[in-house]
């Protein structure tokens, strides 16, 4: 009898944290390496955050909440959303996970059924598919290409719904490219919506508040409220409150959703920390000048390793609207052999030399179902991020 059941066979460890893993145990080895590929923001939880979480268990907040979360946050999330993109959800159309992870899980457990497709347009963030499959659910993939800035295009979508299509994912600005959408670019993916009404949405907005040159990414609520009682809108607080470890995730949807996810969670995780709770409350309720000055440097790292990434030879890098991710092509490097006798066949040959030859960690392409490019995180100190640039340059200039 296998011990191992057969659901684990559809679905891979995370590539971005296998690239991480290597990469540490290589430093562990004494090697001068310099890792782009985790992302995380490199930058503390901003004070008043933590003091909110000490004084939190200083007042014996160290209980179990609702499984949905308290209703002190379920409440600000409310108000975030209302804020920040005029939707109205009341506290019982919002739940708060360990993370958007387990948002996206939940959702996936409760609704997708054997032979439901899920559309996701590609390069899209690791654990989309996986999550899918595990729920018995098919993938469809939307290439997205880098011509028309790696966003969805109404027509593609339109071609990818079938009978069978039961969501759609949308993640905006997008993890890996930093690919954004305004009100205008979801306007005619909107109007393709409208007509499946079979069609449910799941935006993921982690990386909203990373915006650069004035973009303000919109949301598909934001833009078509009729498209409401079919979508969830996914947050967090891991990457603009650089809170990666506290673990928080939340959504907006509809309340009988909204139950359905709130009875899966009670079997498997139960309610989030409640002290991280408490921080989260602080992170939506309070101040954002530290956020705002995370923004502006994010800003000048993006500009910098755009600027460095399309001086090396064989590399063509995109300038993103957002996030904290640049996915540049190395398809000029296709067919070439490294100093070391590598030859260079695909996104991952690459990004194995690149860490090998120069101690440059970065993620292949084909992680995020789109080869011929790699993922750089500028979520890193300015000075690194110069010498891994550097880095990259001499190892491409190098190839013949």
């Amino acid at each position: 009898m296998t011990l191992i059941a057969e659901r684990l066979n559809r679905i891979s460890p995370s590539q971005t944290i296998a690239i991480s893993t290597k990469a540490r145990a290589l430093k562990a080895e004494g090697r001068d390496i310099i890792s782009l590929s985790a992302g995380e923001p490199d930058f503390d939880t901003p004070a008043h955050i933590k003091q909110a979480a000490i004084d939190a268990i200083n007042a014996g907040d160290t209980k179990y909440t609702d499984v949905a979360g308290t209703v002190a946050l379920r409440k600000a999330v409310a108000e975030k959303f209302q804020r920040d993109s005029g939707i109205a959800y009341k506290p019982e159309e919002v739940i708060v996970s360990t993370g958007g992870k387990q948002v996206i899980f939940n959702a996936m457990l409760a609704t997708v059924q054997a032979s439901d497709e899920v559309i996701i347009p590609t390069p899209c963030w690791v654990s989309y598919p996986d999550i899918v499959q595990l729920a018995e659910g098919k993938p469809v993939f939307v290439p997205c290409s880098q011509n028309n800035g790696f966003k969805l295009r109404a027509e593609d979508l339109e071609a990818a719904i079938t009978p069978k299509t039961k969501w759609l994912f949308l993640n905006s600005p997008n993890n890996p490219t930093g690919a954004a959408y305004s009100a205008e670019d979801l306007r005619p993916i909107c109007d393709v919506l409208l007509k499946h009404p079979h069609v449910w949405v799941f935006t993921d907005d982690i990386y909203e508040k990373l915006a650069y040159d004035g973009f303000k990414p919109a949301t598909i609520v934001q833009v078509e409220p009729k498209l409401k009682e079919r979508t969830i809108t996914m947050n967090g607080c891991s990457k603009a409150y650089a809170m990666t470890g506290w673990r928080i995730g939340f959504c907006g949807a509809p309340a009988q959703l909204i139950k359905a996810m709130d009875k899966l969670q009670s079997q498997s995780t139960s309610n989030t920390s409640s002290i991280g709770q408490a921080a989260a409350v602080a992170a939506l309720n309070g101040p954002e000048e530290a956020l705002d000055e995370m923004v502006k440097v994010y800003k000048e790292r993006r500009d910098l390793v755009v600027e460095l990434l399309n001086q090396a030879k064989g590399l063509n890098c995109h300038k993103p609207e957002g996030a904290f991710y640049v996915f540049p092509s190395m398809q000029g490097c296709i067919g070439k052999t490294t100093p070391k006798g590598k030859k260079i066949e695909t996104d991952e040959d690459f990004v194995i030399a690149l860490l090998d030859e120069e101690g440059v960690a970065a993620v292949h392409g084909s992680a995020f179902v789109y080869p011929g490019h790699f993922r750089i995180s500028y979520a890193t100190s300015t000075e690194a991020l110069r010498e891994a640039c550097a880095r990259i340059q001499r190892f491409c200039a190098a190839l013949a």
